[in-house]
């Protein structure tokens, strides 16, 4: 579902990439810095990544309570790639490390963990 409008069904996307790159942050000790973080860091990842500012090439989610307690992530970010090799050669490069360097400084309650999924 695209749009600003949540009973909007316009567009429906599906993505259903060959392998996914995932950082995963734990809950922050610090929630107020780790949103202010965020938001920068994902404007340095566009920049970085020479992602325009209107795209959105990734998919993120923010865990929430559920009846089983508070999780122990706040916030999954996902890239998706056609295949193993794209990915790899994506995260080897120079931008993408200096990319990864700061989601992990941002990461206030803890390293993220990084997956990688198919």
């Amino acid at each position: 579902r695209n749009g600003s409008n949540p009973t909007e069904l316009n567009e429906v996307r599906f993505i259903i990439p060959g392998y996914m790159g995932m950082y995963v942050y734990p809950q922050p000790n610090d929630v107020p810095k780790f949103n202010s973080d965020y938001a920068e860091h994902i404007i340095f990842l566009h920049n970085k990544l020479d992602i325009p500012v209107d795209a959105k090439a990734y998919e993120v989610t923010d865990f929430v309570p559920s009846p089983f307690g508070a999780p122990p992530y706040c916030k999954m970010w996902v890239i998706p790639f056609d295949s193993l090799e794209a990915l790899n050669s994506a995260l080897s490069t120079p931008k993408f490390q200096e990319v990864a360097g700061d989601a992990n400084r941002i990461s206030n309650g803890g390293a993220p963990t990084i997956l990688i999924g198919q």
